[in-house]
């Protein structure tokens, strides 16, 4: 189901995505299981294959108040799936991860790895 998003052009990537998904990979060459090209391609792959979504003053403002409200709700949540969560609302559109603090939403199109 998440091919069909990126195949059908209608898939987005909040810009705050692209940055932790570059640490997460970051680490993961410090750690032996990545290589900076096999980072650089998965990095490319998003960039050309979904749009990518900066953060503007009205997602901004939604965000920090669902952050407030997630928090109560949510271990380890932060303000990056805030930010998330509030551009897949804005957008229409569904959050595509494997992240557990994701599971059982209705915005959420829950993967494994």
């Amino acid at each position: 189901m998440a091919r069909r998003y990126i195949e059908s052009g209608e898939a987005a990537t909040p810009s705050i995505v692209v940055a932790e998904v570059g640490r997460k990979l970051l680490r993961e060459i410090e750690a032996g299981n990545e290589t900076p090209e096999s980072r650089r391609r998965r990095l490319e792959f998003i960039r050309a294959s979904t749009q990518i979504v900066d953060l503007d003053f009205k997602t901004a403002v939604e965000a920090g108040e669902i952050d407030v409200e997630m928090k109560r709700r949510r271990r380890g949540w932060s303000l990056a799936d805030s930010i998330t969560l509030t551009t897949a609302k804005r957008v229409d559109g569904k959050v595509v991860t494997g992240d557990e603090r994701f599971r059982g939403m209705r915005e959420t199109l829950f993967i494994r790895d």
